[in-house]
């Protein structure tokens, strides 16, 4: 099988077409969307200043667009569905030095160019994610960073045991549309218990805030990719060590996931 072919194997494994569904129609930037950009990479503002950045499964474009307003230089964000890119487009007008590309992480070609290489819930929904993420280390320059946000597993065990059988059963398997109509009830179960200070935990407090429109989005999306992959925290540092990276450091994001990061090295200096 050639190299093209087995890319794009991996990617029909993935879900692009459903997200493409799903980002078409939850298009807006929100202030929220801010809030949680800013809690999956755990950086603060100043840290995109001036730097180039490859944003690989870019979706609407809103983890590009945050770095960009806190002053990043510009970059690349990939992605595959023409709906998606189409809204990426739109919400990225403003940025010119930001180039928006079909392809996939699979197929970057870039090597040595970017300050940071950034993948935000997009690893964990796709069939080889060690090649993923050793492609966005080739896309750095040597010191600079990459960085994933990534599902935990520890906190979440009623969606690994309950609802990720039955995502991967049923949900992922029926039409959009049908899905779509269904993840409105469950949403609506979501909004009650969350009115309710169930569950506990700071996620679920950082969405109590949200519209009932933006928590359907996210009911939405858990419902509709083919994969759901939970990390724990020794899988995700793995995850980036077996790309080459060091310095490797973890946060542990609303107590649910993880944002991995390590720094891609220097080249050796011949003896």
């Amino acid at each position: 099988m050639t190299d093209a072919s087995t890319r794009e194997s991996a990617l029909a494994k993935g879900s692009p077409d459903r997200f493409g569904y799903s980002w078409d129609r939850y298009a807006d930037l929100l202030p929220a969307h801010e809030e949680q950009f800013l809690r999956w990479t755990a950086l603060e503002k100043s840290f995109w200043s001036g730097l180039r950045i490859l944003d690989a499964g870019c979706g609407i474009g809103r983890n590009t667009y945050w770095p960009m307003t806190f002053g990043a230089a510009g970059g690349l964000a990939v992605d595959v569905d023409d709906r998606t890119l189409a809204r990426a487009r739109a919400n990225l007008a403003p940025f010119p030095s930001v180039e928006v590309r079909k392809e996939s992480i699979y197929e970057i070609q870039e090597a040595g160019v970017f300050d940071i290489a950034f993948s935000i819930g997009v690893v964990h929904h796709l069939s080889d994610p060690e090649a993923a993420v050793m492609r966005l280390a080739r896309a750095v320059r040597p010191g600079g960073h990459v960085l994933v946000w990534l599902y935990g597993r520890e906190n979440n065990g009623w969606i690994v045991h309950l609802f990720n059988p039955l995502r991967r059963a049923l949900f992922s398997k029926l039409p959009l549309k049908l899905v779509h109509a269904l993840s409105r009830p469950l949403t609506g179960l979501l909004w009650c218990a969350l009115r309710l200070g169930f569950p506990p935990g700071p996620y679920y407090r950082l969405i109590r805030g949200f519209s009932f429109e933006h928590l359907q989005a996210i009911v939405f999306d858990h419902m509709i990719p083919k994969i759901a992959l939970y990390y724990t925290r020794e899988e995700a540092a793995a995850l980036l060590a077996q790309a080459g990276l060091q310095d490797i450091s973890l946060v542990w994001v609303n107590q649910n996931s993880w944002r991995a990061m390590g720094r891609v090295p220097a080249p050796a200096k011949p003896v």
